[in-house]
Parts: C-alpha cells; structure tokens; sequence
C-alpha cells in the first residue's frame, strides 16, 4: 500500500469516527428528558410562546429531518446557537480555543522534560536506586487522579506556601509573546508561566509516567543492539552514545505516542480547568452540561472529536514519512 493510500484509508476512517460521534450526540439529545423549548424560555413560559420557539428551531419536525439538518449545517461549519447565551456556538467553541490548547501544549512541555531524561536515567542505571525512584515515580503518576492532584497543589503551593496563584489566568501566551516581540518586556509572559505552571504540572502528570516508561523500554531495546556495542568498540564518549544515537533511535514511538496524547489532552482537560478556573473548552463544557445547553455541549465535544482525528491523521502522516515501512503493511 502506497502513502497516499495509506493516509486516504486514514481520513476515511476518521471521517467515519466524526459521523459516529455526531450521530451518538444527537441522539442523546433526541432521548434526554426535558423540552429544548422550555429550557431555553424557562419554566415561567406560556404554552403558546414554547409552541413557537419549538416552531422556530424546529423541535416539531421530525428527529430524522432534525439530524439532517443538523448534519447539513456541521458539514458548512454551523455548529448552531446557544440557548442559554444566546450566541453561535462556533465563536463560543473558537475563542475558549487559545487556552486549552495552551494548557495542552504547557503539559506536553512538562512532560518531555521531565519524562525523557527519567527515562534515559531509568534505563542506562538499570536494578539501582535511580531505576526504582523512577519506576515509582511512573506507577504514583499513572495511579494519581488528576482531581486530587491539582487540589493538592492548589492547597499546598497556592493556598499554604503562597508560591503559585489559583485564578484564572489574566493574560494568554499570544498577547504576552506579542507584548514581548513590541516591548522587550518579559513580565506578562512571567505571569502566564506563573499561572499555567500548576494546571500544566496536574494535566501532564500522567502523560510524564507514560512517556517515562516509554523511554526507559525503548532505551533499553536499542542499549542491547549491535550498533551500541560497535559504537563503544570505537571509544565514543558514553553520553554520544546514549543521546546522539540510542535516544534519537528511540524517539520515534515518542513522537507518534505525543501526537495523539496531545489530542487526549485537549479533551482530557475537563476536569483539570474545572479545578483551576482556566477558561477552557473543558470549563465551558461543563457551564454548559449544568445548563443543559445542549448545542453547546455538542459543538463542544464535536470540535473535541475533530482535533482528535486531525492530530491522528497528521501523526500517522508524519510517522509513515518517517517510517515507509508502516505504509506498507
């Protein structure tokens, strides 16, 4: 199978995967109790002002002309209209965006740099007290909810040392880059960093134990190769060896295991912005279950299930570039 192929069989699939997801979402929402119309009018309405909203946004019709419509309107990008703010749900879904791709992105940095010199340590000093540190490292990371961990830094760094803030974040990464390109001045992107430090370090948690072991298997895979012995043979410097050659060969499972836990972590983020009133699309998703502001939460999960499938596609893009051999399978 060539590359084009491969990657066309992908998209197929994914496109498969969204009808799926957008399928399952209406129809929860055609079974869930309640009546849209009363939801968004409140319960104080006439029976005659609910029978015209129900008109208007037509609940009359029936559920297969809805999904339909439904369906017509995703396909040119509408993902409809809030009932309870009273706004189209695709400017909601894009300007929480910037902030949960943000904490995305923040959490991933944290893990690389935590995980992948752990793992390397792990590896190379095997059945020691670094090796065992680091095994229980992971296990306390992939064991740890990400709920509790973020109360506890918030109760002991922010609330009892003082160290770190616990509200909402009051600049984001554009506007304090932007700041730094005009200015010179580093003090907004000092205070994004101080705020984001806390929700990174909960969501990347359990990212970092993965990417840990990870590492530390494919470490050791390539440390029991021919080329390693050869290598040594010559008189290459240890720390060449391991970096330059055995890491950069185990690298590639990293990379495709980071492209897709990225889009994990977009939608993985509900809970950890709930905790820190970061104004996500995790926070706003929420808002909108309590709501039951249905368009919202679809548009929401719908955007969610898109990146997902995107940063899918774009990894097995990349890896079958890399590695031709996976096309070909």
């Amino acid at each position: 199978m060539s590359i084009a192929k491969f990657l066309t069989k992908r998209l197929l699939q994914g496109i498969f995967v969204l009808w799926g997801v957008v399928t399952i979402l209406f129809g929860l929402r055609a079974v869930s109790p309640g009546d849209p119309a009363t939801l968004m009018l409140g319960e104080g309405a006439s029976r005659e002002l609910i029978q015209q909203v129900r008109e208007a946004e037509g609940l009359n019709d029936p559920v297969y002309i809805q999904y339909a419509d439904y369906v017509q309107g995703l396909l040119v990008g509408d993902l409809g209209y809030s009932w309870r703010s009273e706004r189209d749900v695709a400017l909601m879904v894009i300007e929480r965006i910037p902030a949960t791709l943000e904490l995305a992105l923040a959490a991933t940095v944290v893990a690389m740099v935590i995980a992948i010199p752990l793992g390397v340590i792990s590896a190379t000093r095997r059945d020691t007290p670094a090796d065992y540190s680091a095994t229980l490292f992971s296990l306390l990371g992939i064991s740890t909810p990400n709920f509790w961990l973020g109360l506890m830094l918030i109760l002991v760094l922010g609330v009892w040392a003082g160290l770190f803030p616990t509200g909402r974040r009051p600049v984001g990464l554009g506007p304090a880059v932007l700041t730094l390109a005009e200015t010179g001045s580093i003090s907004e992107l000092t205070t994004w960093i101080h705020y984001i430090a806390l929700p990174a370090v909960t969501l990347g948690t359990y990212f970092t134990a993965l990417i840990t072991r990870l590492t530390r298997s494919g470490m050791i895979d390539e440390l029991g190769k021919p080329y390693v012995t050869a290598t040594e043979a010559k008189g290459l410097p240890e720390l060449l060896v391991r970096y330059k050659h055995v890491l950069r060969n185990t690298m590639i499972p990293i990379v495709t295991v980071l492209g897709l836990q990225l889009g994990t972590l977009m939608g993985g983020a509900v809970i950890t912005e709930t905790v820190f009133n970061w104004p996500g699309l995790g926070q706003r998703l929420i808002d909108a279950l309590d709501a039951r502001d249905w368009p919202l939460m679809q548009g929401i999960i719908v955007f969610i299930a898109v990146a997902f499938v995107a940063i899918n596609i774009a990894v097995d893009a990349v890896y079958s570039y890399v590695d031709p051999e996976v096309a070909l399978e």
